[in-house]
């Protein structure tokens, strides 16, 4: 229930705060929060942009699934740019991925072609170690891999694959686990 400060102080009465609507410890809470806000800005840790790697994308302009894998991507903290195209066989071509080792859509970061479902970490993982190859692949699109989330996992094989489209299994995907197996 409201009361009405008018009749119940007087018009004259009224106490400063309620003629402004805006009283004095409103000012000081909203100085305080704006003093907190200035200085966070300043001290907040920043996020380091070197750590952000950069990943283009080329995927067919009509492939829901791929742009599910961007999502997953952009979670994992990477900076995503797509290219939607329609002679992926020929990007694929392009950047030596082997028949063999296609999937729907390609990727390049950091000197390294991804093709098809490679989880984030793995990307970040071959990153962080400069690894000696020519990129990942997850061939075909097995379900539960990033991007193909549904109702069943199937397990599946992330292969490190070299310059000349030669790949061996680098992890194995199991539907409960993930297991690592020989590093690049």
């Amino acid at each position: 229930m409201s009361i009405n400060r008018e009749k119940k102080y007087g018009k004259a009465k009224m106490p400063p705060s309620a003629k402004s609507g805006f009283g004095h410890w409103n000012k000081l809470i909203l100085g305080g929060l704006a003093i907190f806000v200035v200085s966070a800005m300043f001290w907040w840790p920043r996020v380091n942009t070197a750590d952000t790697p950069e990943i283009t994308v080329y995927k067919s302009p009509t492939c829901g699934c791929c742009s599910k894998w961007i999502e997953h991507l952009r979670e994992e903290g990477f900076k995503v740019t797509t290219h939607d195209r329609n002679d992926m066989n020929q990007i694929k071509q392009s950047y030596g991925v082997d028949y063999n080792l296609r999937s729907c859509h390609t990727a390049t970061v950091q000197g390294y072609v991804v093709e098809g479902h490679v989880p984030g970490q793995d990307i970040r993982r071959l990153l962080e170690e400069k690894a000696a190859v020519a990129g990942l692949a997850v061939p075909g699109m097995p379900m539960g891999s990033p991007g193909m989330e549904g109702k069943h996992a199937d397990p599946y094989d992330v292969i490190a694959f070299g310059k000349d489209g030669s790949g061996r299994t680098l992890i194995k995907i199991s539907v409960t686990t993930r297991q690592n197996y020989p590093r690049c």
